[in-house]
């Protein structure tokens, strides 16, 4: 009996070979979705990798990808695998600079991307990128008349693999038997908050083996659907669009952009779905405005049922839930919970999941409070995405689970999480020294995030060794803890704690536009832009009022003593966020280091 495939394009080739005609990738069009079988899948794969090995990509070439999701993101990424050289995912948000660190970093030979929007940055970054040969263009619209010998459209690159394989049928399985699955296949560039993002060498051994863990704790199965928006060259996308759905032959939709994620979210209704903290505490905010439009029965029966609803989520998490509180469970489930699961998109969802990034436990409770049990995570890119998560029948709020079956954590002296098994990263791209001061002699990842694990072998996440906040008085104090408790509030949507070598605690505060500016029309305050609505004493008082309310469940000398709001949104063009939206702390507190010092009377 022949052993499963090692690779995640082996495991395409099999699906294409014992189950052709059922659909692998579900994309929608125009409004309508259409299938793709495994078949077409596998042969667009094949194509790509033929027109790819044509212009001399083979072991150890780098090829990038600059685009949303779509499933010709799956077939380049694929075929540059089968070929024994390494994708490179790039955020289509980058700008031209970030674009050219990537690719040239890479030295990838070839670049897929998107549309004009992403070949215009190709071309500005042109003499920054002399080894990029080929740009492959999805959607060429409003290309044809560019002067740039590099463009090919992506229908003629494919057609022309098609028809070069159409006689040479073994080429390609001899492509896949001869990749060797512990070689790096993929390039994930780490989001960088601490300075310029380094390139993290995945092999096909650490994804298949992390995402058969996954799917055996989470009982991922065959008939699950998923949902693919969040980037693709994040780590995190990748285990729920191609690592984890590769594994069990699950179903992938692709919607028609980043933009149509809600309405795609509702028709859908996928069994598994990853959102990142900002995805949750979003919808959760979104919740308690529309509520505040409700009818005075609706608002009445919400705020009754999710009271509840939450400290039954409580004891059933002890195992002490009675009778009347089961009874009572289901009727909120059928006059509240069902249909707002619904109107999420929620209802069908089993596997609702959140990482990537610290989430407050309130957020958790309250959607297990209406029915939906998010399970958190934990893991980085240099361990394939993720090492822990909550078991669905076992779940502790508060906690990031335990470990994946085959994978070993222990706390440092310090307290420092080390993780050690076989989806540790094969190193960084062109950096030695930063790998060996990532993974010891003895194999441990050192992960850089303070933690504890208690009796039952569940990990909490205190927070990361570099940022802990040490104040005046020798507290040592958690910035992410303050902030999520922070950004509870509806009305914040970004904060920043301060403290570190400071008598007190403060924040610099980026107020939720939609929110505010919702709360500001009730109480017909004008406003022309968000400058001038954080610059209305009402709003300094709304966010005064939300701060004191965080107080209240924060130690005494974690407390936030004094804050000051953003005038402006924090962006990535401007340094301040990464790709995928996280803070950059040491950029904030550089620019904004006046406003830092005016708290502390400076």
């Amino acid at each position: 009996m022949s052993s499963a495939p090692d690779t995640l394009v082996g495991l395409v080739q099999s699906y294409a070979q014992t189950i052709p005609d059922e659909v692998a990738l579900r994309e929608k069009r125009l409004g309508v979705w259409s299938g793709i079988t495994w078949r077409e899948y596998y042969e667009a794969i094949e194509a790509v990798a033929w027109s790819l090995a044509e212009l001399g990509v083979g072991p150890g070439d780098h090829v990038g990808i600059l685009s949303d999701n779509c499933p010709q993101w799956l077939y380049a990424d694929l075929a540059v695998q089968a070929l024994g050289a390494r994708s490179v995912g790039i955020y289509q948000t980058n700008p031209p600079s970030d674009v050219a660190y990537c690719l040239s970093h890479s030295q990838a030979k070839v670049l897929f991307c998107e549309d004009q929007e992403q070949v215009d940055k190709a071309i500005d970054i042109r003499d920054e990128t002399p080894t990029v040969q080929t740009v492959v263009v999805f959607d060429p619209r409003g290309t044809r008349h560019y002067n740039d010998g590099r463009l090919v459209p992506w229908s003629s690159f494919l057609s022309a693999g098609k028809e070069a394989v159409h006689n040479e049928r073994l080429w390609f399985s001899k492509q896949i038997e001869a990749m060797d699955s512990k070689a790096p296949a993929m390039i994930i560039y780490t989001s960088g908050t601490t300075g310029q993002p380094k390139g993290a060498m995945i092999s096909n051994r650490n994804v298949l083996d992390l995402a058969e863990k996954t799917c055996e704790l989470l009982g991922v199965q065959k008939e699950d659907t998923l949902l693919s928006y969040l980037p693709l060259c994040h780590v995190a996308e990748k285990i729920f669009s191609l690592f984890v759905p590769l594994s069990v032959g699950a179903v992938v939709h692709f919607g028609e952009s980043i933009g149509t994620v809600r309405a795609d979210l509702q028709e859908v209704s996928p069994s598994i779905f990853l959102g990142v903290p900002r995805i949750w505490e979003k919808i959760h905010a979104n919740v308690h405005l529309k509520m505040k439009d409700a009818s005075w029965l609706k608002r009445t029966l919400f705020e009754f049922f999710t009271r509840h609803g939450e400290r039954i989520a409580q004891l059933r998490q002890r195992g002490t839930v009675s009778l009347a509180d089961t009874l009572l469970w289901k009727v909120g489930d059928l006059l509240v919970f069902r249909a707002l699961q619904e109107r999420l998109g929620l209802r069908r969802c089993r596997l609702p999941v959140t990482g990537a990034a610290p989430i407050a436990p309130e957020i958790i409770q309250w959607f297990h409070g209406i029915g939906v049990f998010v399970l958190e995570g934990y893991g980085q890119t240099e361990c394939a995405g993720v090492s822990h998560t909550n078991p669905p029948d076992n779940c502790k709020i508060g906690t990031v689970g335990v470990p994946l079956p085959g994978v070993e954590c222990v706390l440092a002296q310090d307290g420092e999480i080390l993780l050690r098994g076989a989806n540790v990263f094969c190193g960084y791209l062109h950096n030695e020294e930063a790998t060996k001061e990532t993974v010891d002699s003895e194999g441990w990842l050192h992960t850089g995030d303070i933690g504890s694990i208690d009796e039952a072998g569940f990990l909490r996440i205190t927070g990361r060794k570099k940022e802990i906040i040490i104040t005046a008085g020798g507290k040592n104090l958690s910035p992410e803890k303050i902030e999520n408790c922070l950004k509870l509030s509806p009305y914040i949507k970004e904060a920043v704690s301060i403290g570190d070598k400071r008598k007190f605690v403060s924040a610099l505060v980026q107020i939720d536009y939609e929110a505010v500016g919702d709360w500001a029309s009730r109480r017909g305050i004008a406003y022309t832009s968000f400058e001038d609505l954080v610059a209305k004493g009402e709003t300094e008082d709304l966010i005064t009022h939300e701060i004191h309310a965080a107080n209240e469940s924060l130690a005494q000398v974690e407390q936030v003593r004094a804050f000051r709001l953003f005038k402006k949104e924090l962006h990535q063009d401007d340094g301040e966020l990464t790709p995928t939206q996280k803070l950059k702390r040491g950029a904030v507190t550089k620019i904004y280091s006046n406003l830092i010092e005016s708290m502390y009377g400076g």
